[in-house]
């Protein structure tokens, strides 16, 4: 019988490594992520994200999670993709990492992104997650760029960034919530990533890699 991994791989994917997983989420996932989303992702004075989708009732804010899930899994394809995976901690949905590319089979960049519920803040998982997204970018799918950006107020998400290896890449102006708001950019290459210290190499295994690679066209 045909399964849905067999018709669109991403759906199989799984990256591990210890109680940490990052997968592409089925529907009770995707509930549980929208779920955790309501009881929030930031405090109420600040906005982390350029488009504010934490903004509105419970019922808002679960459904923009959902509408988003929903848009890029249906575009997804070899020259403009998304993974938005949900990712687990000791068994428990915590937060989602996302990459994102345009062109990948050429560029061989990908951008990065993602949240964390706050009852899950300040644990170390969101520095785990990020590593872990980027084994699967630079070991899993071969890139030579991983890229990313954080608003310069967002001082817990630029200072992970510079722990992990990524290198200033300038900076725009965007308007956020109706104001002025300085986003930073930064890159790490192939490079600055084999040079990572010991404590930076997670043990991974992966799931549903092959298929994936083959389903994105990269060679």
């Amino acid at each position: 019988m045909t399964n849905l991994a067999d018709l669109w791989p991403p759906a199989a994917l799984r990256v591990t490594s210890g109680d940490l997983e990052l997968r592409m989420p089925d529907e009770p996932t995707l509930i549980a992520l929208a779920e955790l989303a309501t009881r929030g992702v930031h405090p109420e004075a600040e906005m982390p994200f350029y488009i504010p989708w934490t903004r509105g009732t419970p019922e808002q804010v679960a459904l923009a999670v959902l509408r988003y899930q929903w848009s890029v899994q249906a575009r997804m394809a070899p020259d403009d993709w998304s993974l938005e995976l949900a990712v687990v901690s000791g068994g428990e949905v915590v937060g989602k990492q996302s990459i994102f590319a345009k062109r990948f089979p050429l560029l061989r960049t990908a951008e990065s992104g993602s949240w964390l519920g706050q009852e899950f803040q300040g644990r170390g998982i969101g520095f785990r997650m990020r590593l872990l997204i980027l084994h699967l970018l630079f070991d899993g799918l071969g890139a030579e760029r991983a890229t990313t950006g954080a608003f310069s107020d967002n001082p817990a998400s630029n200072a992970v960034t510079r722990r992990i290896g990524y290198e200033p890449n300038g900076h725009d102006w965007l308007v956020r919530e109706g104001r002025p708001a300085q986003n930073l950019h930064y890159v790490l290459t192939r490079e600055a990533w084999e040079r990572r210290p010991d404590e930076h190499r997670l043990d991974v295994q992966y799931v549903g890699l092959e298929p994936l690679r083959e389903f994105l066209q990269i060679t």
